[in-house]
């Protein structure tokens, strides 16, 4: 897509958003709305006839809301990416959180409490970063992704921990994972998904429904145990860290690493302090470089390194730098991810 205008549709039924998307949206680069509709059908017919890359969609509106627009599309075969426009509230986070495992590409934070001028630089900001993550996702690139298939189960089976990856695109990624490891997985999961405070909540409680692992997120101080997932809460890093045979999780607020807060690269760090190279790694979808420092020191200390397939992929950043860099042991699809998982579970197991 290069810097070719990312052709817009904005829809909310709230007449003051409507209004700031529109400024907001007309102050951005090689972005041009192309219509405006006040509520969920109504979208679906102006997307059928305007065709546009993008619709920044509201979460919660009248007769349709944002899932059954999802849906909608997806029945009719519309290929356009949707960015979720959700309140940071209890009551709007699940909702926004089922729209992306539903395939929403990504959610930004309506700002709350906020002045004028100061909400529509807060949205400025988000939506920048979301409108390079679609212009990324068109551009995939296909070369190193198929160069170690052949080593999908890693180089050791002795492992303590997985640790995985995630950003754009990751929330229905890590529902296939999590639901495909059976309940006796042997070691703890813990999972770094870029997405704002709230919608973490959200998300672990949603993906505990569906996995047979217990899946939480985590809070300071728990005690890391085998067979638990622990997802790292929006807005604050988590790391770990052992005191004789017991690790526990510590959350710091600690300024952003690679603009991501929580990071994987600070995860990674304290990994290897707990468990030296006892790690398996997994690299998901998602646009930038989280992950890859973290990787290498964990490589240097024997750990093995797993990521996922270009054509998976969202956005084919985070995986990218991941292989390109030589690191990873397996470059896979999901299913392949948490197939490798269990065989090397099994073999640790066994072993």
């Amino acid at each position: 897509m290069s810097r070719q205008t990312l052709r817009v549709l904005v829809v909310d039924d709230s007449a003051l958003y409507r209004k700031m998307l529109l400024n907001v949206l007309g102050r951005i680069s090689g972005v041009e709305v192309v219509g405006v509709a006040e509520h969920g059908a109504e979208a679906v017919e102006m997307v059928a006839t305007l065709r546009p890359d993008v619709l920044t969609l509201d979460v919660q509106m009248p007769e349709l809301d944002g899932i059954g627009v999802l849906r909608a599309l997806r029945e009719r075969g519309v290929d356009c990416r949707t960015i979720m426009v959700s309140s940071l509230t209890q009551q709007g986070a699940p909702i926004a959180t089922e729209a992306m495992l539903e395939g929403a590409f990504d959610v930004v934070a309506k700002p709350m409490d906020l002045a004028p001028h100061e909400a529509r630089e807060f949205l400025h900001q988000q939506l920048v970063e979301k409108f390079e993550a679609v212009r990324a996702s068109h551009q995939i690139a296909k070369g190193p992704a198929s160069a170690p298939r052949g080593r999908e189960a890693g180089r050791a089976c002795g492992f303590d921990v997985v640790a995985i990856a995630s950003s754009t695109g990751g929330p229905p990624v890590l529902r296939e994972i999590l639901s495909a490891l059976p309940g006796e997985f042997p070691v703890p999961v813990l999972i770094v998904q870029h997405m704002p405070p709230v919608f973490t909540a959200s998300l672990a409680k949603r993906l505990n429904e569906v996995c047979s692992l217990e899946v939480v997120e985590a809070t300071d101080r728990m005690r890391v145990e085998p067979g638990k997932v622990y997802i790292a809460p929006g807005g604050v890093h988590l790391t770990v860290r052992r005191l004789e045979d017991v690790v526990r999780t510590r959350l710091l607020d600690a300024p952003p690493r690679h603009g991501c807060r929580p990071s994987f690269d600070v995860l990674g760090e304290s990994l290897v302090e707990a468990y030296r190279g006892r790690v398996v790694a997994a690299v998901l979808t998602g646009m930038g470089c989280d992950g890859l420092e973290a990787c290498r020191q964990l490589k240097a200390e024997g750990a093995s390194v797993l990521a996922q397939t270009a054509e998976t992929c969202a956005v084919f950043g985070m995986p990218k730098c991941v292989i390109e860099a030589g690191l990873a042991d397996g470059v896979l699809p999901p299913d392949g991810v948490a197939m490798a998982l269990v065989a090397m579970a099994r073999k640790r197991h066994q072993g």
